[in-house]
């Protein structure tokens, strides 16, 4: 009796360093800072835990008013988590 075909797993592919991956990155320092957990910044700004882990992993890009609400929840200026975001980003290009 012959086995079944094996279901494939679907892998999530990560993406290299670029502005996603870095705006990730420094939404993930922020919030860990701040010793908040994905899942109540997430319930906090009204999002499931998941998105904020794929905008963290650089697989999703928020946009202008995610991230103004993230903000807001973390505290801090939009503005800083976009010039930790530049941070990082020189440092990989320099």
């Amino acid at each position: 009796m012959p086995t079944p075909p094996r279901k494939q797993t679907r892998k999530q592919v990560q993406p290299e360093i670029g502005p996603e991956k870095a705006f990730g990155q420094a939404l993930r320092e922020i919030r860990t800072g701040k010793e908040v957990s994905q899942e109540r910044l997430g319930l906090d700004a009204g999002f499931d835990r998941t998105y904020i882990s794929l905008i963290e992993r650089g697989i999703n890009s928020p946009t202008i008013r995610t991230v103004v609400k993230l903000a807001g929840v973390l505290e801090v200026k939009p503005s800083a988590i976009v010039v930790r975001m530049e941070e990082l980003l020189g440092r990989i290009k320099a």
